[in-house]
């Protein structure tokens, strides 16, 4: 249990590479990656509850650790944590494993900083059949309890990609045919204008920027286009993963009206 409980600190989690997953939902959901799930903290209403998970541990040969609930509530920043914890090993991989001859949408969360943006946005990208997520600058650890709560389970779906700058993710991008987009509320192009023009349809990676500060002049200059999500009611702005989920649900449908995508560079 001290060692899980380390596991909330970013610089333990990075040496270790190892995070911890909240929730029975999401530990179903590790339970899918091979060899993913180390050890599991449970409460004993909870393992009456979930017996579906001591079945998956006992399978997979997890330990299951009983533990009291003031003892699992200390390892999650819950408010109201549910009763069992599992530590697992990080499930991130380099981007050229990430994308396969078919991968056609990409989302970059660039300086995203918020966590629960963060994980709402593989949240949304695995929702919107994206083949991967690439987090790139200097942003929020994506195996942070508030980002891995918020992709509920999403994490466990799709290829993650960390470590790297925004540069060399669209500079990487673009080599494999890669259209870039950044989304920007100050973008003179709108969304409405991409899908119009069938400018969508084709392989396509969404680059969402910072919260307060959006994406910087030189990485804007990078991208093959910048884009607004139209505003028709009186909103002043979205926020990012509302905005991620806009223009990748866009994307995703204009993919699938349009032409086959061509196979993947390599």
């Amino acid at each position: 249990m001290r060692q899980a409980r380390r596991l909330t600190r970013r610089n333990v989690r990075l040496a270790e590479r190892r995070f911890l997953v909240e929730g029975p939902q999401a530990v179903r959901e590790a339970f899918s990656v091979p060899e993913c799930v180390v050890d599991v903290f449970v409460t004993s209403p909870a393992l009456a509850r979930y017996c579906d998970i001591a079945a998956a541990a006992a399978s997979t040969s997890v330990p299951v650790h009983l533990c009291d609930e003031t003892a699992v509530a200390a390892l999650v920043g819950s408010v109201t944590p549910q009763g069992v914890v599992a530590v697992c090993r990080y499930v991130d991989v380099p981007l050229t494993s990430a994308l396969g001859p078919d991968s056609a949408l990409v989302a970059v969360a660039a300086h995203v900083r918020e966590p629960g943006n963060a994980g709402s946005i593989v949240r949304c990208a695995d929702a919107a059949g994206a083949a991967a997520v690439v987090f790139a600058g200097s942003g929020v650890d994506p195996y942070n309890d508030k980002a891995v709560r918020a992709s509920a389970g999403s994490i466990f779906h799709l290829p993650l990609v960390v470590a790297m700058t925004v540069a060399d993710a669209v500079e990487a991008l673009q080599a494999r045919g890669f259209r870039i987009l950044a989304a920007d509320a100050t973008a003179t192009t709108s969304l409405d204008a991409m899908l119009d023009s069938g400018a969508l349809a084709g392989r396509v990676a969404w680059v969402f920027g910072n919260e307060a500060w959006g994406i910087p002049d030189a990485e804007r200059a990078a991208a093959d286009e910048v884009v607004a999500v139209p505003i028709y009611g009186r909103a002043e702005s979205l926020n990012v993963a509302t905005a991620a989920a806009v223009c990748l649900y866009a994307t995703a449908r204009a993919q699938r009206a349009g032409a086959a995508v061509p196979p993947l560079s390599s």
